[in-house]
């Protein structure tokens, strides 16, 4: 098949997609063609216990935060966090592409983290 270029994915990226489908309401498919991959690759990886999820992480109850993502500049970097925020606080994270997360209200870090190695792949 000319064209066809085979990809090598890292073990980070191989977990990081295999725990994106143990969310609740995600499909297998719905991640490969997120990442333009057949279904069965990833199936594969879920298999090997290198890979996929412990059972126990994967029937955490998900949390999801408000974000928004804008392409204006970014003026100067955002405040280091604690793991855990207790008072409603505001959060601005530049990504690559000169796109910027925000994030407001109360948050949890860990789970922030979390979304964070999801989006950054």
């Amino acid at each position: 098949m000319a064209g066809r270029k085979r990809r090598k994915w890292s073990d980070e990226e191989k977990i990081s997609i295999c725990l994106q489908t143990k969310a609740p309401g995600v499909s297998v498919s719905q991640v490969a063609r997120r990442y333009a991959m057949g279904g069965n690759q990833i199936f594969n990886w879920l298999k090997d216990a290198r890979f996929s999820p412990p059972s126990d992480e994967a029937n955490e109850d998900a949390v999801f935060l408000p974000i928004t993502v804008s392409n204006d500049a970014v003026s100067e970097p955002a405040a280091p966090f604690s793991p855990v925020s207790t008072q409603p606080s505001r959060l601005e994270i530049a990504l690559s592409g000169g796109h910027r997360l925000s994030v407001e209200g109360h948050f949890d870090g860990a789970e922030l983290a979390r979304l964070l190695k999801g989006l950054i792949l």
